[in-house]
């Protein structure tokens, strides 16, 4: 089975989505589904070197509804595992670096493992993952050629790839991530509970062998 993950690497419900759909997988024993995270960028306007991220969020949402939300967060985080901690982030990055990164790590055959730092080095770190240094660390801990990221990340290799591909999730109608489509056919949107992620796995496969008997 065939699952593309599309998510953004400063969306916080793409974190939790992804701790729900490891913790489906687990309860209901698959080792059947093939995942490929995909990109899909927030906000591409903002700049290479970042923004202030409290000025930012401030801005989008407000004062008020932005400690609505990160409290909201947090606590649906802490559910799920993870401590977000807002308070250390200081830079909201432009993603597409990272994302870059996730494509040469599905070369690797260390997709999973990235994407999974460079929410930790987010969002419970609050490290700039824009910045170059960081997503190397990123590679090297995730087994990746460090010097080989470095020579990559310097030039501009698969920076048309990742803006096309996002620019094909939003022609699909996708305008909110974490995104999973099943065999590039079903999606669901959102960070879906276990429960139901699970029941999606079923209805799938069901789908999948009502297709292959005609």
């Amino acid at each position: 089975m065939k699952l593309d993950v599309i998510s953004d690497t400063v969306c916080p419900w793409c974190y939790i989505g992804k701790k729900r759909l490891e913790r489906a997988l687990a309860e209901s024993g698959r080792t059947d589904v093939e995942i490929t995270w995909r990109p899909f960028r927030l906000d591409p306007t903002i700049p290479p070197e970042g923004v202030d991220r409290k000025a930012y969020i401030e801005r989008k949402f407000g004062p008020d509804r932005a400690k609505a939300a990160g409290e909201t967060i947090r606590e649906t985080g802490a559910q799920d595992g993870i401590d977000f901690a807002f308070d250390k982030i200081e830079r909201s990055p432009n993603t597409i670096d990272s994302h870059r990164l996730i494509q040469w790590a599905g070369t690797a055959g260390v997709q999973d493992e990235v994407v999974n730092l460079l929410f930790k080095r987010y969002f419970e770190e609050g490290a700039d993952i824009g910045n170059h240094d960081v997503l190397l660390g990123v590679a090297e801990e995730a087994g990746m050629d460090a010097n080989l990221v470095r020579d990559l990340l310097a030039s501009d290799a698969d920076v048309k790839r990742v803006e096309y591909e996002d620019y094909q999730a939003r022609q699909m109608g996708i305008t909110g991530v974490p995104c999973f489509l099943f065999e590039g056919k079903f999606a669901i949107t959102g960070a879906q509970d276990v429960e139901t992620l699970i029941r999606v796995f079923d209805r799938v496969e069901m789908k999948i062998k009502e297709e292959a008997a005609g």
